[in-house]
């Protein structure tokens, strides 16, 4: 008896919801193999293991598929499964919106990152007690409340400038407690990081220790706010896992800070990457910063860059500012002066503080700084 169309659409029906309820249990199982390779620290996706279980399902296969088809059905089976696992394994880290969904506020001293646009300012390298004095009054003066500086600066050449080490914390600190500013340094090494911590109010891990696992955990055991800098190659998953490090020692003061990514692109330092704001605004409740500075290497286009960085959703910007740039000892060509600084401010909205003259005493602000 010949089957009638009715029952052949019957058949397909069951067959799909066979297929469906099949995939949905391959998919428990994958759930089940993340869990073992979370616990051994197995990489997920083992391109090896993939391509036997592909080359046994065409060794296996009767038709009417030919071996290709069979082959592209499978592998867009095991990239979902893939994605799955990856998906699991983001919602379950601490720094994902799974595990927080209300944005955080950090509190550092009288100050918060995170509730209004926040801008950290100052030289690359701090090089002596004038010049700290005369960038950390400049700010001041401007509204600007954090003070950055490098005291120990990692640098591609053996040869170059390597900071001024501890003499250049202090002077950064005695700037900053002059004026009323916060400090935001830059911690090399885990034997530096008990040191650095008695100078700084944020502790920045640069770019090139993105990968540096026994420092993030270090500088999560200080509970002290913690700047972490995307590496400059990597991707926004490996950036939110270094994150996880320092989470993962009790410190979630955690600020998120791009600087741009290494490309073939030649007319900037490196490339900002504005995509990764609001991405990583949806992933993560981590405060998001941009420096400008070392993502472009230049100094024409930082307004512009500071704008499409507050409108893709960062909290704040990181901006090297330097008295006299031109003699700076590292990073001249994209430091600005005071002047050009307080340009690029007004360019980007930002109301600069208003000044009650007191005869023979600093002035004092009556109106506070902040954006237009």
């Amino acid at each position: 008896m010949q089957q009638t169309l009715k029952d052949l659409r019957e058949e397909l029906h069951y067959i799909n919801h066979a297929i469906l309820k099949l995939l949905n249990r391959r998919a428990k199982v994958v759930m089940g193999v993340l869990e073992v390779k979370q616990r051994e620290n197995i990489p997920l996706h083992v391109p090896q293991r993939e391509m036997e279980m592909l080359q046994d399902l065409i060794d296996h296969n009767t038709g009417p598929f030919p071996d290709d088809s069979v082959r592209h059905l499978f592998k867009e089976i095991f990239q979902a499964s893939v994605a799955l696992m990856e998906d699991r394994k983001a919602g379950a880290l601490r720094v994902s919106r799974a595990f927080r969904q209300q944005d955080l506020e950090i509190p550092v001293g009288d100050l918060v990152i995170g509730q209004e646009s926040t801008i950290i300012a100052g030289p690359c390298a701090v090089e002596s007690e004038e010049q700290m004095d005369m960038v950390a009054r400049g700010l001041a003066r401007m509204g600007i409340r954090f003070l950055r500086g490098g005291a120990y600066k990692p640098r591609s050449s053996p040869y170059s400038f390597q900071g001024l080490g501890e003499d250049g914390l202090k002077l950064l600190k005695a700037a900053a407690d002059r004026y009323g500013m916060k400090t935001v340094t830059e911690v090399m090494d885990t034997r530096m990081v008990d040191m650095v911590r008695d100078y700084a109010d944020i502790l920045q891990i640069g770019t090139r220790n993105m990968y540096n696992y026994e420092l993030l955990r270090e500088v999560g055991r200080t509970r002290k706010p913690v700047l972490l800098k995307r590496g400059f190659s990597a991707t926004i998953d490996e950036f939110l896992s270094a994150a996880e490090y320092i989470l993962m020692e009790g410190n979630d003061k955690v600020i998120l800070c791009e600087r741009g990514i290494r490309t073939f692109e030649r007319q900037t330092r490196n490339t900002l990457d504005i995509s990764a704001i609001p991405i990583l605004r949806r992933m993560s409740y981590l405060p998001v910063l941009v420096d400008v500075s070392h993502a472009a290497g230049r100094k024409d286009i930082l307004p512009s860059l500071a704008r499409a960085s507050l409108a893709a959703g960062a909290s704040g910007l990181m901006v090297e500012v330097h008295p006299f740039p031109a003699v700076a000892r590292s990073d001249s060509q994209q430091q600005l002066d005071l002047d050009e600084f307080a340009a690029f401010l007004d360019a980007i909205g930002y109301a600069f503080p208003k000044f009650q003259v007191i005869q023979d005493e600093t002035p004092v602000a009556t109106e506070a700084a902040g954006f237009r």
